[in-house]
């Protein structure tokens, strides 16, 4: 695989604006005065919000790409990305740029220009770090006619400011099945390759469908306003991943919780009544498998500039109605199968199936609570069989 070089234009590049039809994976597109900025929420869910991390998850790039037809060997993509660390860690790789030629991946960069945002755990403060545009470039791409697609980094925010090419570019007209899918920080792709390496990307290129990633670092949380955006996105497959965050945070106890998932997919049912909608449970999650949440860093790990998640609830109180991955599955399963007698569209998936026990003793949790990128890429198979399988839920 390439990666994008500094090489001069050999012919007068040829600037295109990034308009709507380009983008795909975002509700909105917002105009702002250093580029456009893709929303994976829109302004009404936004503003009904009010959280700070809503606000950064949405914002961050997770399956939102640029895809057009060209005969071009070299494209460029100006971009001010906004890039978030922690003062008491190494700061994280940047976060790649993907390019597909014909849905394979040819070509990989990062783009280090930008705004970086820098938060203490020790103090709470939170300091911005302003700069300048940068460019992914790619070249030597091949020059005939193609589709190409430039995924944007899944953890960083990033406002288009210019496209270049050395041959014109034609939107695609969007002609497959479109997969709107809903999760944690997992589904958004924390710790993946790059951002077509997600298992959501990986699973939506298995399967020839179109993905709009609605995967919300820390918020998939049964929000309504998470649930009418879903609503009111054209979607011909459905998924929603439940339960990590519900953990992570200690939202909510069991009596709350049945009613709640009935409330949120009784919601994405009024505007897809009869798309196949898939509910996934938790993968495997040793530390929050029997011992309720909320979880919270290691500060031993901080110490050593790690970052390594705990778990700090008590098991004793999942007897008073707490939240464990094992309840929450449990959970599932039954409303599933309530459900389904009603209306078979609606499907299990349970979370073990994509990642267990012996997966976990292979492929551990390099945190304790995200895959690594390998582990990305095994669920994404396991995934795609499950789901676009023949005469799976998803399947043509």
């Amino acid at each position: 695989m390439g990666k994008g070089v500094d090489m001069e234009w050999t012919s007068t590049p040829i600037t295109t604006p990034i308009t709507a039809d380009l983008v795909r994976g975002a509700l909105q597109l917002e105009e702002t005065d250093r580029g456009l900025l893709p929303h994976r929420l829109p302004s009404a869910a936004r503003v009904q919000s009010g959280d700070p991390g809503v606000l950064s998850a949405e914002a961050q790039a997770a399956g939102v790409r640029l895809v057009f037809r060209t005969a071009a060997s070299t494209v460029e993509l100006d971009t001010v990305r906004t890039a978030r660390t922690y003062a008491e860690v190494p700061p994280r790789p940047d976060c790649a740029y993907d390019l597909l030629v014909d849905g394979e991946l040819v070509a990989q960069t990062t783009q280090p220009e930008g705004d970086v945002i820098v938060t203490s755990f020790a103090t709470g403060s939170v300091e911005t770090r302003h700069g300048e545009a940068g460019t992914a470039r790619f070249v030597g791409l091949p020059a005939r006619d193609k589709v190409v697609e430039l995924w944007l980094p899944w953890s960083e925010e990033v406002r288009l400011v210019e496209l270049r090419t050395d041959a014109p570019i034609q939107p695609v007209p969007q002609g497959r099945r479109v997969w709107l899918h809903h999760g944690s920080s997992i589904s958004q792709g924390s710790n993946a390759d790059g951002p077509s390496s997600t298992w959501p990307a990986l699973a939506a290129r298995a399967g020839g469908v179109d993905l709009v990633n609605l995967g919300l670092s820390g918020n998939a949380l049964l929000d309504p306003f998470t649930a009418r955006a879903m609503r009111d996105t054209a979607a011909d497959l459905v998924s929603v991943k439940i339960g990590i965050n519900l953990v992570n945070h200690d939202l909510m106890r069991r009596r709350a919780f049945t009613p709640a998932v009935h409330g949120f997919l009784d919601t994405i049912r009024d505007g897809h009544p009869d798309a196949p909608l898939l509910v996934v449970s938790p993968l495997l999650c040793p530390m929050h498998e029997e011992v309720p949440g909320p979880g919270a860093f290691d500060p031993t790990a901080l110490a050593d500039g790690k970052v390594v998640f705990v778990s700090t609830g008590d098991p004793a109180e999942v007897a008073t109605g707490k939240l464990t991955l094992q309840v929450i599955r449990e959970e599932l399963r039954s409303l599933v199968e309530q459900r389904s007698s009603e209306a078979p569209a609606i499907h299990y998936l349970d979370g073990l199936q994509l990642y267990g026990e012996q997966d976990a003793a292979e492929l551990p949790l390099p945190d304790n609570l995200h895959p690594d990128g390998e582990a990305h890429r095994r669920i994404a198979a396991r995934f795609a069989a499950s789901a676009f399988g023949p005469g799976r839920p998803f399947s043509q």
